[in-house]
């Protein structure tokens, strides 16, 4: 496993586990020197969805896969989104 500084991560793009784009990597939350989130800057489509939200606090424990992109688990999402996400899916 290659250890990444938080820095080298900074500006990654997020994908959720289905392959949806979720937006980049702005910062980490630490916690007694351990990574306990991170903050997500949202893409502009999924905002609005978010009700103007500009990002969101993902736990780090959501997170599935770091190296040239994130890859979250979609159960770690905004139930509003969620929500959302079955109302289409059932049209």
């Amino acid at each position: 496993m290659r250890v990444k500084k938080i820095t080298d991560v900074l500006g990654k793009k997020v994908y959720t586990d289905s392959g949806d784009f979720f937006g980049e990597i702005e910062e980490a939350n630490l916690y007694e020197n351990k990574i306990d989130g991170w903050r997500i800057k949202v893409s502009s489509h999924l905002a609005s969805l978010l009700g103007g939200a500009r990002g969101v606090v993902i736990p780090h424990h959501f997170v599935k896969a770091v190296s040239d992109v994130f890859i979250i688990n979609k159960a770690a999402l905004p139930s509003q989104e969620m929500d959302l996400d079955e109302s289409v899916d059932s049209i």
